[in-house]
């Protein structure tokens, strides 16, 4: 019935499909940026504490009684980090960009929105209508025109931490502008907590920004913190809102009660030992800085590549060196590239000859 259609993907260069990798590649292409997706030491702590309870699974939303003792803990461990008054442990990171999206944007407001948010926040922008504007990318002054064309009774704007395709990071001028106009403002920390700051915590703290009501910073699990899953955390008054009107947290069931469990085992292992992965962030970030010749401030790492071919041409060169590097085509993106992840639990040998070798065939 789609025939046609996914011959049009295959002859674009744009067909896609899931794919069993080799487990003894070294991983650059996941998000798994700390390295926790195969720490079994950390999984057996997970084990053991959801086999302190009597229920070990989810069973129902969590407004009937899918609410989990481990959920609460990883709520209110998640919360008091990062100096917010409350925590919602979410399904995913769509389910919670969906869930915030549609819910607080309400009659009357208007959503400000990043070009290059992520989809599933766009998605949920869609069902709005005209309440939606999408500003350029990290652009304050577009923002700050726009904020005043589309005046509101509530203006909410949407950006992220770090952008999970080119690595940059949100620029503090946005968070400045957005407390002068007195705005709610969501932050997706998906590609950021676990990665940026002193502790980790992510843009807040690398910036040095004082929580306040206005804040919504939201989250997964599956990257960083090496499970799967998603947190919002926000005033007290916010998250009361969204347990009545998300629907997405409304109409799902509990989030897994394991992978809560993982989450937060990891969390409290990355804060313990976040001396020891800063180091090995920053250490990462200068070699591909000095190797690229351009600022590194994350570790997503963004390779342009002349076209669709080439991109999937030299992630299968990279295979053969053991190496696994993510081969990112349109539309995902503009233009192809190779997204290579300085995934800390990669020698930095490796990092280095990865880098090398995609250099050599990339767009200078």
């Amino acid at each position: 019935m789609y025939e046609n259609e996914l011959k049009a993907l295959k002859k674009a260069g744009r067909f896609r499909e899931r794919k069993l990798f080799d487990e003894a590649l070294d991983d650059m292409a996941s998000n798994d940026y700390l390295g926790l997706s195969n720490n079994k030491k950390q999984f057996n702590k997970a084990v053991k504490l959801v086999k302190k309870y009597h229920t070990l699974t989810s069973k129902a939303s969590m407004l009937v009684n899918g609410y989990h003792p481990i959920h609460k803990d990883f709520e209110e461990t998640m919360a008091e980090q990062n100096g917010f008054e409350e925590g919602l442990i979410v399904g995913s990171g769509y389910l919670a960009n969906m869930a915030l999206i549609e819910a607080l944007v309400r009659k009357g407001d208007m959503l400000f929105m990043d070009e290059e948010y992520h989809a599933s926040g766009v998605m949920a922008a869609e069902l709005l209508g005209d309440r939606v504007v999408k500003f350029k990318h990290n652009d304050v002054e577009d923002l700050a025109q726009k904020l005043e064309q589309f005046p509101a009774k509530r203006q909410i704007i949407a950006v992220e931490g770090v952008y999970s395709m080119g690595g940059d990071l949100c620029t503090k001028e946005i968070f400045t502008l957005v407390d002068e106009k007195e705005a709610l403002m969501i932050v997706d920390e998906a590609h950021s907590s676990g990665v940026l700051g002193k502790q980790l915590l992510g843009i807040f703290e690398y910036y040095d920004i004082v929580i306040n009501e206005r804040y919504i910073k939201m989250g997964t699990l599956g990257k960083a913190y090496g499970s799967y899953g998603a947190y919002i955390l926000a005033s007290s008054e916010l998250i009361s809102f969204l347990v009545n009107r998300g629907k997405p947290i409304i109409y799902s069931t509990a989030p897994s009660v394991f992978d809560t469990a993982l989450a937060l085992v990891n969390l409290k292992h990355i804060q313990k030992h976040a001396k020891k992965y800063r180091k090995k962030i920053e250490k990462r970030q200068a070699m591909a800085s000095l190797m690229l010749e351009k600022t590194c401030e994350s570790l997503i790492v963004p390779i342009e590549m002349p076209d669709n071919l080439s991109t999937q041409t030299m992630q299968q060169e990279l295979m053969e060196y053991e190496y696994l590097v993510g081969a990112i085509r349109q539309p995902t993106v503009q233009k192809p590239i190779m997204r290579l992840i300085l995934n800390v639990g990669v020698g930095m040998k490796k990092l280095i000859h990865t880098i090398a070798l995609i250099r050599e065939n990339s767009v200078q």
